[in-house]
């Protein structure tokens, strides 16, 4: 294997590894906030409000993760 293909292969192990767990989560935060909207649907706005914000939060994992295989890509 050159180092070509080694780059790029960690930039794709990079990205796929580092986007397994945000859609994890974005999918665990999606689940609580209807089970909590489902069992107290007044406190909808607070619950609203922190579910952006955790969802905000676990999505720059994400990000993270792209840009450092896009920095595999081009640096390395």
């Amino acid at each position: 294997m050159d180092a070509e293909a080694a780059k790029l292969l960690g930039a794709g192990l990079a990205i796929s590894l580092g986007a397994v767990g945000p859609g994890i989560g974005l999918g665990l935060i999606g689940n609580a906030m209807l089970n909590g909207v489902a069992r107290n649907p007044e406190a909808q706005g607070r619950m609203f409000t922190n579910m952006i914000l955790m969802a905000g939060l676990t999505e720059a994992v994400a990000i993270y993760a792209l840009v450092i295989s896009i920095l595999l890509i081009f640096v390395a």
